[in-house]
């Protein structure tokens, strides 16, 4: 870095990231000296000490950048659910420059939701603004989050709904030829709904027993073995496909709702308060009750943190009951001696 001398001006010569600059600052050679050094400061501060301007960006031009963003990263569901939360934040944070909105501001937001919406759907929102601002940093908006410090709203337990055996065979039974295959599958694998409608026969490896499941919900492939029950219903859909996806119109277009045909079968059987995201639920609790563990529920259902799966160690009483009923085969406390041929042990006093 220096200055120099061309004709009557002077000139600042310097460096930024490797590119090298030159600025004409005119005939005093003073406010050059001057100049130079409010650079070297600048460029010291923003790379070195990671320090710099605040840039001024209105929060709502923001927010149209950031859904670009989730649109090309996030899976569909995400992208909405953004998208519904930004509408909120905007209009919130509308007239706001990024560097502007600080944690009060946000608790206070926090605080006006929450008299019209319920906790979980304030704190989507909230996680929705927590991440706005953590790729605002890694974009060089802003350098702080204010968000990070406001805590999520405590949210009531979660609804989970699942079926009994009897149940389950009821509904199989009130099935229709279109929607029983479709429920056996939820049933075997815990496959999301759009999973199941969007899943392709080059995704079903009958051969070696797995299906691929590739748009998930996280955006990650995951691996979901095929049993003796799901192999026999794959295969007879096997035998009359017609396109390239496992349930397909006879046009081969995939199955766009199911919510009807799925509705009826529930009235049939006779099931009341039941969602086909319950057949999940159903998947997973069932899994645990059986004693297969967490880690193994989680990877099978595409869980990326371990808490969602806790959910499915929800037991039914007859189940806990059972599991406290099985140490009756295993302890030897009581049967095999009279109460009289027992050492008498008793204190005396």
């Amino acid at each position: 870095m220096g200055i120099f001398q061309k004709g009557k001006n002077w000139y600042i010569d310097y460096y930024v990231k490797g590119r090298r600059k030159r600025k004409k600052i005119g005939p005093s050679k003073k406010l050059a000296m001057q100049v130079l050094k409010d650079v070297q400061l600048k460029i010291a501060k923003g790379e070195y000490l990671g320090v710099y301007e605040e840039k001024k960006i209105p929060f709502d031009k923001y927010a149209e950048q950031y859904l670009d963003y989730s649109k090309a990263n996030k899976a569909w569901s995400s992208y909405r659910r953004d998208r519904f939360s930004i509408n909120k934040l905007a209009s919130f944070f509308k007239g706001k420059y990024l560097f502007e909105i600080t944690s009060q501001m946000i608790e206070k937001y926090k605080a006006t939701r929450l008299e019209k919406v319920a906790p979980a759907t304030v704190n989507r929102e909230l996680a929705c603004l927590k991440h706005m601002f953590t790729k605002a940093i890694d974009w060089g908006f802003v350098k702080a989050n204010p968000a990070k410090g406001v805590k999520r709203l405590k949210e009531p337990p979660r609804r989970l709904r699942y079926l009994k055996t009897e149940e389950v065979e009821a509904l199989l039974r009130a099935c229709s030829d279109n929607i029983r295959p479709i429920v056996v599958i939820a049933l075997n694998t815990g496959m999301r709904k759009s999973e199941i409608l969007n899943l392709k026969w080059s995704d079903v490896d009958l051969k070696n027993l797995k299906i691929t499941v590739i748009n998930a919900k996280n955006n990650e492939s995951r691996m979901i073995p095929i049993n003796q029950t799901l192999y026999q219903e794959l295969l007879e859909l096997s035998q009359k496909a017609n396109g390239e996806y496992v349930f397909s119109n006879r046009d081969g277009r995939p199955f766009k709702d199911i919510k009807k045909g799925f509705s009826s079968a529930l009235k049939r059987a006779g099931i009341k308060d039941f969602r086909f995201h319950d057949l999940r639920h159903t998947f997973g609790s069932h899994l645990v009750m059986q004693g297969v563990g967490l880690r193994t529920v989680q990877q099978l259902m595409g869980h990326k943190e371990i808490r969602m799966t806790m959910r499915y160690s929800h037991l039914s009483p007859e189940y806990v009951q059972k599991a406290v009923e099985s140490l009756d085969n295993l302890w030897t406390l009581y049967g095999h001696q009279n109460k009289s041929e027992r050492p008498d042990d008793s204190v005396s006093h």
